[in-house]
């Protein structure tokens, strides 16, 4: 459609958020990294804490269980987890600003289904954001 002259602007406009800097919407590759941070401690407090490396399909099972609620937690608090604010990120509700412990919940409960996070918007927000009305912000 833009090569036929469509404008459909940058990522996040539609949003009333800037183009770069603070507060614009967060790059894929950003995301993928503050996810792979995320992931890989829910599998170190699994193998570590809960299953002493007992078996490849329970480790990741509890560290399923360990990254839901490391991320329920932190982003219905703060607003990222420990990923996110590695990477600079943070999640931010589009009407308040603050995400609330009901839409943490909802957001992370869809990011583990995975196949909400895999479909995005033009503005590179997952379906998991767009029904929890968040959406992930450069800090």
């Amino acid at each position: 459609m833009e090569d036929a002259g469509a404008d459909f602007g940058y990522r996040g406009e539609q949003l009333g958020l800037p183009e770069d800097g603070p507060g614009s919407i967060a790059r894929p590759g950003r995301r993928l990294g503050a996810l792979a941070v995320d992931w890989g401690l829910g599998v170190l407090i699994a193998y570590g804490l809960i299953t002493d490396g007992y078996d490849g399909q329970t480790t990741g099972n509890w560290a399923l269980l360990v990254f839901l609620v490391m991320s329920v937690l932190t982003v219905g608090t703060v607003g990222f987890t420990p990923g996110k604010r590695l990477f600079g990120l943070r999640v931010v509700a589009l009407d308040t600003g603050r995400v609330q412990p009901l839409r943490g919940l909802l957001r992370s409960v869809l990011l583990c289904l995975a196949v909400p996070a895999l479909i995005w918007d033009r503005d590179g927000r997952g379906l998991h954001d767009r029904l929890a009305r968040t959406v992930e912000v450069r800090i």
